[in-house]
């Protein structure tokens, strides 16, 4: 039963991530995203990791995912004119692609590490007694608290590298003033006139 449920999520997961490249409308992109999530949180469960599943569950596809649908559903952005110089761009993205291919095999086949490196150290399962969660918070905040801390920092400085890229400033475009809002009197609002017969008040 382990056996066919591993295969079933990681089967979705492809072909859901398959389909987030491949599909032509960006919310459908989204839309597989979402399921891709979902099929990853499904193999964290069989691993044990129960609380990684759920967060991915719930930061990524209640935060993350969501988040993305509504700025490509609220933004008005023209994909045919992105999509015009794709064909220029292949064949270098091609070489780059091919190029990343080839490294990662070499990687995978070939290398291997020098005399008293330490590629990989494997952490052992959770103390008796403890949780998963509690595990992984422990050590989150004290053996990789500066990994932690620097992840965050990066990924604060691509938020506001992103804010400031987006950030346009639009002219002929009517905005609150608030100082102005704030000064205002009824003197300066409200105004009395008297109009004739078939004739306008001038505002």
């Amino acid at each position: 039963m382990a056996a066919f449920a591993f295969y079933l999520f990681s089967g979705l997961l492809l072909t859901s991530g398959l389909m987030v490249i491949t599909a032509k409308n960006p919310v459908h992109s989204v839309l597989w995203l979402i399921l891709a999530f979902f099929n990853a949180a499904g193999l964290f469960i069989l691993l044990g990791a129960e609380f990684l599943a759920m967060l991915l569950v719930i930061v990524y596809v209640g935060a993350v995912a969501v988040l993305f649908l509504f700025v490509v559903m609220m933004l008005d952005i023209d994909f045919k004119a992105l999509k015009r110089g794709t064909m220029q761009n292949l064949p270098l993205g091609l070489a780059v692609s091919g190029v990343i291919l080839a490294e990662l095999l070499l990687i995978g086949t070939g290398w291997q590490p020098g005399q008293g490196v330490i590629v990989h150290e494997a952490l052992a399962g959770p103390p008796v007694g403890m949780s998963n969660t509690q595990w992984i918070g422990s050590q989150l905040y004290t053996r990789y608290v500066f990994v932690f801390s620097m992840a965050g920092l990066l990924l604060l400085a691509a938020m506001i590298g992103a804010i400031v890229l987006t950030h346009r400033r639009r002219v002929g475009i009517k905005k609150q003033d608030i100082a102005v809002q704030n000064a205002r009197t009824p003197a300066g609002t409200l105004g009395i006139g008297k109009a004739g017969l078939g004739q306008g008040v001038d505002l």
